[in-house]
């Protein structure tokens, strides 16, 4: 359907574009920007005078929970949920069940997304069999089934040995591997940061180094395997000074973080609410200050949602025995406003941080708004504030943000020109 967006500021950080200006889309592409296509009728009108028009937000870890955890949610409550919040292309994280290590299992999955036509969704391969850290998964076959990157989640390898090896094979074919730094020995047992407020409230830590040792052992198998590497999940300001530090001698790395780091810390544990047991864990306040710095200066390159919705048991034990994960897809532009309304990003820099830099550091085709491109538009209104949970599509509420007043309303999102979210 012909749509004419009038007015609105658009953002385009990948071309540098920031005007006020009309966007004119038709058969699901951007046909225009500024002057209207030639004969061009638009069958939708929207006044956007005093909204932001942008590209769809990219959010490289949303776990839509199918197949295998449908008490928690499915592909079509979560992509839903995504474009509540402005994301309109998002990756899947491989921990379903049976595990994303066959070419079925992303089909199936790739085949719900279609019918429920909500987001685009891009497939994270299992690194390994299993996420078990032995076998490599027919890495090229799930390519070829349509996953973009391939990954072991938090889950170890069974040695240093296999790593090298999966990393060298991922190099051979070009791929990318997304990397979750956490040493095994090091986290056995821990549920908090090892600090203050662990020590405070009994909680058993994960201290600093059991990112940073795994950090470091994964950037030496990077630098000798040559393979294009994601550091997904980063937690703490020694992690990206690192990060940072590879880069500067040429590797082809880069890094995420998710946005609930970027807010709270560990402080928010007194209480015992399991709504903040994360894993990572939530670290200290002057870990947020260097993950706010690394992704000012563009070192940490993508902010996440790290979406991960749980049914209401699963957060009812004990602090220690419940479930980790937040389920914050839908709040994800909001929550990012936050950063904007703090001072500490200016509004292109952080719409850069949730389009182009994601869908660069995985190589999606996402993330811009230019013609003759898919018209994957976000269009919000800076002035206007949300109810975090006033409405609410996943299937999963375990969101400490709930209830909260948070800066920023996405008015509609648009997925290959059709309006998939209207608020």
């Amino acid at each position: 359907m012909p749509i004419e967006i009038l007015g609105a500021r658009l953002i385009d950080p990948a071309s540098g574009r920031d005007e006020v200006t009309d966007i004119y889309c038709a058969d699901g592409k951007i046909l225009a920007i500024g002057q209207a296509p030639a004969g061009f009728t638009a069958q939708q009108s929207i006044q956007a005078q005093g909204l932001v028009a942008a590209p769809g937000l990219v959010d490289l870890s949303v776990a839509l929970r199918e197949p295998g955890y449908s008490r928690k949610g499915n592909i079509s409550s979560e992509t839903l949920a995504a474009t509540a919040g402005g994301i309109t292309s998002l990756c899947c994280p491989p921990q379903t069940r049976p595990v994303l290590d066959t070419a079925a299992v992303a089909d199936l999955i790739l085949d719900r997304a279609r019918e429920s036509g909500h987001a685009k969704v891009f497939p994270i391969g299992a690194l390994t069999r299993g996420l078990a850290g032995e076998q490599l998964a027919e890495l090229v076959a799930l390519r070829e089934a349509g996953c973009v990157a391939f990954g072991n989640g938090l889950a170890n390898f069974a040695d240093h040995r296999s790593l090298r090896r999966a990393l060298e094979y991922a190099a051979t074919f070009d791929l990318t591997v997304i990397i979750h730094p956490l040493d095994r020995d090091l986290a056995e047992g821990g549920i908090a940061h090892e600090g203050p407020a662990a020590a405070f409230l009994g909680l058993a830590g994960i201290p600093e180094t059991a990112e940073t040792v795994a950090l470091a052992r994964d950037l030496l198998l990077v630098e000798q395997s040559g393979v294009r590497a994601h550091f997904s999940q980063l937690t703490t300001a020694r992690g990206a000074q690192m990060i940072a530090e590879a880069q500067a001698r040429g590797l082809p790395v880069t890094a995420d973080v998710a946005m609930y780091q970027l807010i709270l810390t560990d402080e928010a544990l007194h209480g015992f609410s399991s709504l903040y047991h994360v894993q990572p864990p939530l670290r200290s306040a002057a870990d947020r200050e260097g993950l706010r710095a690394a992704v000012k200066s563009g070192v940490i390159s993508a902010i996440s949602s790290h979406h991960q919705p749980h049914e209401v048991d699963a957060k009812l034990a004990p602090f220690a025995e419940t479930e980790p994960g937040i389920s914050s897809a839908e709040l994800l532009l909001p929550l990012a406003m936050t950063l904007v309304e703090d001072g500490l990003l200016d509004l292109p820099t952080l719409i850069a941080r949730l389009s182009s830099g994601p869908a660069a550091a995985l190589r999606l085709p996402a993330g811009r708004l230019a013609e003759d491109l898919p018209a994957d538009i976000l269009l919000f209104d800076p002035k206007r504030s949300t109810l975090a949970g006033e409405t609410w599509y996943s299937k999963g509420r375990n969101c400490p943000f709930i209830g909260h007043c948070l800066p920023g309303m996405v008015r509609y999102t648009f997925v290959d020109g059709r309006v998939s979210y209207q608020a």
